[in-house]
């Protein structure tokens, strides 16, 4: 399929009409918002200057795209079809040797900082200006899909190997990247590596986690060979793109291309300790029960209801939970569980935070309980760049693709890039949004759309060099 120059002006594109194939169901007007073509603030600034060859129809090749994705889901098979490809394993060693040789055929020059991120660089034009970084992670959960990072990654690869095949340059390099343990299923937290380059985690930090085994990320990064020299983070970045799946059913249900992902939520984690009375749950009347489980239950249902009640963009859950001592004729003594209450606005996730507080409170005295809270864990909301953002819509216009407005509800690399260069998120539909699950699923065809976005906003933000 390839790059087809021929055409200089995709303003009056036809909208394709086989991208997406979804459930008829309405688009939410209220998330939805289409924006005129990107214009640059400066005809001089290489970041926001247009040229005319962008206004070609630059596209990348769909089929060798999806084979890659399919060659890279071959390392490290998960038993019902989907990837176990978890962090510092031999799978994750493979896997970036694989995308090492990718990179090193397309010319690119590979360099891994200390923990193991890699950046694989095409050059620029002008020597003198930092990068346009794009990427992903190739690290999967253990039940994890073929494409939750790996796409992120590889259809910043197909941007390069178009661009080469188009013997096109850019003023601006080129940087790939490969984050190192974004799942953090294996070693927590999440988007670990990415920290440490944004300043957010400590290097050292970083090495001493472990995993449940007691094994050290130091070590195990040493093990598998993909310790770096380089120091992580400390230098400039012009900006940063990703490319994700949606994990979510948003696109899908309201027949929508392209996800513009315009800010990340926050969260608060909450975790409670209701402290009852152990007793024997057959010769105990009900009256005299002092159960730290029905109390948790009545606290699930009022964080269920916290949330509903600031929809349509906070959410809320108790995720974790243990009863003690959780045997089966003991009326539970003790409950330890927390909830997960997420907002793009600190104000929500701050109300959310009291309403549970003085609701669980009043739930406890009630039934006789003790209580105690905990902040388990905290982020920011994120709100990525508008300038980037404008570009990721003006592709997709360009293009042709229908987009609409996210939030993003789970946490990405981009997050923690956003604090050290401009950012911008792409999403592609899943099927049944649907992810973390090895029939996690998307079709070629989104595939293709979200990486051809991608490559026009990265190439417009890295600026092409004229010929004339």
């Amino acid at each position: 399929m390839g790059i087809d120059l021929g055409i200089l002006d995709l303003s009056g594109a036809i909208k394709s009409e086989n991208v997406i194939k979804p459930k008829n169901v309405t688009k939410p007007e209220t998330m939805t918002k289409t924006c005129d073509a990107y214009k640059p603030k400066s005809e001089t600034d290489p970041m926001t200057q247009t040229h005319p060859m962008i206004g070609r129809n630059l596209r990348i090749d769909s089929d060798r795209l999806w084979q890659s994705l399919m060659d890279m889901a071959k390392i490290g098979p998960g038993v019902a079809g989907g990837n176990n490809r978890q962090a510092l394993t031999d799978d994750d060693s493979t896997a970036r040797h694989l995308f090492q040789s990718w990179c090193a055929a397309e010319g690119l020059s590979l360099h891994t900082d200390k923990m193991g991120n890699m950046f694989a660089r095409r050059e620029g034009s002008d020597a003198s200006l930092p990068p346009v970084m794009v990427g992903s992670h190739l690290d999967t959960q253990p039940t994890g899909g073929k494409y939750d990072g790996p796409l992120g990654v590889l259809a910043a690869l197909e941007i390069i190997r178009s661009l080469n095949e188009a013997g096109l340059t850019t003023r601006h390099p080129i940087e790939i990247v490969n984050w190192t343990n974004e799942e953090g299923c294996r070693f927590a937290p999440p988007m670990m590596a990415s920290g440490v380059f944004a300043g957010v985690h400590d290097l050292d930090w970083a090495y001493d986690r472990t995993d449940a085994a007691g094994a050290r990320f130091g070590d195990e990064l040493e093990r598998i060979g993909w310790v770096g020299d380089a120091a992580v983070g400390g230098r400039p970045v012009a900006a940063f793109f990703e490319l994700h799946i949606e994990q979510g059913p948003i696109l899908e249900d309201s027949k929508t291309d392209i996800g513009v992902v315009t800010h990340g939520q926050g969260l608060n984690w909450i975790r409670v300790t209701l402290t009852g009375k152990e007793a024997h749950t057959g010769s105990t009347p009900m009256p005299s029960r002092v159960n730290a489980g029905l109390g948790m239950a009545q606290i699930t249902v009022l964080a269920h209801q916290i949330a509903l009640a600031h929809a349509p963009y906070a959410v809320g859950a108790v995720g974790h939970c243990e009863i003690f001592p959780n045997s089966t004729n003991i009326i539970p003594g003790k409950a330890i569980f927390t909830i997960d209450f997420r907002s793009p606005d600190p104000a929500v996730i701050a109300a959310m935070h009291d309403e549970l507080r003085t609701g669980a409170s009043a739930i406890a005295k009630t039934l006789g309980l003790g209580i105690d809270f905990e902040l388990a864990g905290a982020f920011d909301p994120v709100a990525f760049d508008p300038a980037c953002i404008d570009r990721v819509r003006a592709a997709a216009d360009r293009l042709g693709y229908s987009h609409m407005d996210l939030v993003s509800g789970a946490g990405h690399d981009a997050f923690w890039m956003s604090r050290v260069a401009p950012t911008a998120m792409i999403m592609c539909p899943c099927v049944d949004g649907l992810s973390h699950n090895e029939a996690e699923e998307i079709s070629q065809d989104w595939a293709a759309a979200s990486a051809n976005v991608l490559f026009h906003a990265v190439v417009e933000t890295a600026g092409l060099v004229s010929d004339d």
